[in-house]
């Protein structure tokens, strides 16, 4: 099993940036597709970033693509997300999320298993 703990959330005005990060333990990294997905006040979850075990492969939602960057570091445990140009409608809780499933079936919100970490606030001021 994998513990996850992400970080680097705060408040920005739109256009800044921030980096998410997200630090893993117990379980080498390895065995995992690593993903981002969000949650806005009085949405359900939602699907914005996955990454293969490798690196090889990466997958973004439509509204984020050009903009977030999704990376990891396998020797560090930690994957991150980089998010540029950010929007109001970006405000939402982030949450770390690894799973056995493919980075691809992650995309396809073919996959509802997940290891969780406890979420990070960004909050995006107009």
């Amino acid at each position: 099993q994998v513990q996850l703990v992400e970080s680097g959330g705060g408040a920005v005005q739109a256009g800044g940036s921030l980096r998410l990060s997200c630090a893993a333990s117990g379980r080498t990294l390895t065995n995992y597709a690593m993903a981002w997905l969000r949650q806005a006040p009085g949405k359900e979850r939602e699907f914005v970033s996955a990454i293969s075990r490798s690196s090889s492969f990466t997958y973004y939602t439509d509204s984020v693509k050009g903009r977030f960057t999704i990376s990891r570091d396998n020797t560090k445990s930690t994957v991150y997300l980089q998010m540029n140009s950010l929007k109001p409608e970006d405000t939402a809780v982030y949450y770390c999320a690894a799973t056995e499933r493919s980075a691809s079936l992650v995309a396809a919100g073919k996959v509802s298993n997940y290891y969780w970490g406890q979420g990070t606030q960004v909050t995006v001021s107009s």
